[in-house]
Order: structure tokens, then C-alpha cells, then sequence
């Protein structure tokens, strides 16, 4: 996705809360800070990819804080929040689980995302409110079509705390007789979840689990390993979570592969660039895209 006129305020804001979590120490927060807003007034302008902006933006804060997760705290509350509410889930669901409530499942779990809204979000209210709505953009039956005929399915991961509510709609994947693998992030990066996460879950007992070979923000293709890139064109069906992988994805050649994006439009560039509205829960096959 190319950048929006807002994506340069979003990356300042997200630095200052960055370094707020990284150190103490103002100095190096201005020096930081100083080399942030270079990258921003170098790279942004139209036509630039907003993930790739913001990979770079927080790799810097990584490298020259020494913080190699300032997100770590963040990280647990998000699992903590996600597994608080697993049980209240699980009561909704019920025993029947079809494949669309599922998926409304995981989209509700795209909202616990510091990152995208900030460290002062109440993510129970907001997990509540986008569980009650139906997508407004809705290709889950094309999802469902596409999936009865493949063998193979890449999941691309977003979020720490995020995946345990993935791990219902996994749970549903598999019924379908397919092989899924769950691609999370090499390094840390924001608060998106990493195999070790992924392990605390148990999501190895209903899938494999492997890694973009990188820390970018969704998916660079120029960016994830080569042995990532090899499984993602060999894979039968991607399903990919969030607002960072569809920023990527969508800068990507996808016409031979089925590639579904479900998300929540978090921000304002992304429910404009979708087409939707702000707030709006979205399962989009992005070769639909309109």
C-alpha cells in the first residue's frame, strides 16, 4: 500500500511512544527522534509503501536504543487480554463453529494492536465491539470456495495475543483437510508475534510453524528470506492477517494465488485505500480488490 498523507504523522507518533518504551534516557530519545524524522523527510512522498517506511523507522529505534523489544510489555498485556477473553469466545462461538464466525473471531483479535492504536487503546471494549459486527467487506464464501479445493495453506500471523484468537479459525482450517503453516516474524518487531509466541499457544499442535526470515512490518518481499518466498509461491492458498501484511501484500504480484486478507480497517488510510469505512471488519481476496 502506498503511503497516505496521515502515515507521516502515524510513524512520529509511533516512534515517540517507541522510545518511551525503549529507554529513559532523553538524549538518546532526541537523537533518535532527530534520525526518525530524516528517514520520514527522505523516503515519504507519493508513491512510497508504508511498510517499508515503517520497518526502517523501527529497526533505527531497535538499533540505536539497544532495545531489541521496546514492545515487550506490551507484548504480555496482549496475551493476557487475549486470553482473558478466549473463554467468553469460546461461550459465543458455542459448539457448532462454522467457518464465519471464525474468521470474525480473528478479525475481532486484529484489534488488540498497540501499534495501530496506540498505548492508550481499551482493547477489551473495542474486542467487544468489533466481535458484534458483521464484515462489511465480505469474501468469506469465495475464502470457503477456495479452500475446498487446496492441500496447502500459508497463514501469515500479525500480533502477539492476536493469534490466540487465529488459533480458533486454524482449529476450523484444518477440518478442511489441509496442511496449514504459520509464518510468523524472525525478530521482534512492534508487537508482532514470533515463534516463541506461538509456542505458549500451542498453535504447533495444529500447525507448522516457520518465519518470514526477517523483523519487517508485514510482508517486503525484497525483505523476508528467500526460503519464506519458496514456500509462500508453493502454497495452494495464503491467508493473511492485519493491516501490515495487507500493506505489503499489496505491493506484491498475487494473480496466480488465492490471497485473502482479514483485518479490521484500524486506520483511516487503509479503510480509504479498501474502500470502507473506518472501524470496518474486512475478509478481502485482494484479487478482488475493486
Amino acid at each position: 500500500m502506498k503511503v497516505h498523507y496521515e502515515c507521516a504523522a502515524c510513524f512520529l507518533r509511533q516512534t515517540r511512544e517507541a522510545l518511551d518504551l525503549a529507554t529513559n534516557n532523553d538524549s538518546l530519545k532526541m537523537e533518535v527522534t532527530e534520525k526518525v524524522v530524516k528517514i520520514v523527510s527522505e523516503n515519504f512522498h507519493i508513491g512510497a509503501v508504508s511498510n517499508v517506511i515503517g520497518t526502517e523507522v523501527h529497526r533505527t529505534i531497535k538499533q540505536e536504543t539497544g532495545n531489541k523489544d521496546p514492545y515487550s510489555k506490551e507484548r504480555e498485556i496482549s496475551n493476557d487480554i487475549a486470553m482473558d477473553f478466549l473463554p467468553k469466545v469460546e461461550k459465543i462461538l458455542g459448539e457448532e463453529k462454522d467457518l464465519k464466525s471464525c474468521i470474525k473471531v480473528a478479525i475481532a483479535g486484529n484489534v488488540i494492536d498497540f501499534g495501530a492504536l496506540g498505548l492508550d487503546t481499551d482493547m477489551e471494549s473495542l474486542i467487544i465491539k468489533t466481535m458484534g459486527k458483521n464484515p462489511t467487506l465480505d469474501h468469506s464464501k469465495e475464502l470457503e470456495s477456495e479452500l475446498n479445493k487446496c492441500k496447502t495453506v500459508l497463514y501469515l500471523a500479525d500480533n502477539i495475543g492476536e493469534i490466540v484468537f487465529d488459533k480458533i479459525l486454524i482449529e476450523k482450517l484444518v477440518e478442511y483437510d489441509v496442511e496449514v503453516t504459520v509464518a510468523l516474524k524472525e525478530k521482534p518487531i512492534l508487537n508482532d508475534a514470533c515463534i516463541e509466541d506461538a509456542l505458549k499457544i500451542g498453535l504447533n499442535d495444529l500447525a507448522k510453524l516457520t518465519t518470514t526470515g526477517t523483523d519487517s512490518i508485514g510482508v517486503i518481499e525484497q525483505d523476508v528470506s528467500a526460503e519464506f518466498m519458496k514456500l509462500f509461491h508453493e502454497s495452494d492458498m495464503v491467508i493473511a492477517k492485519g493491516l501490515g501484511n495487507y500493506e505489503g501484500l499489496g505491493e506484491m504480484d498475487l494473480k496466480m494465488k488465492p490471497v485473502f486478507c482479514l483485518l479490521n480497517a484500524k486506520c483511516r488510510p487503509v479503510a480509504r485505500d479498501i474502500g470502507v469505512d473506518l472501524g470496518d471488519n474486512i475478509v478481502l481476496m485482494l484479487s478482488n480488490k475493486s
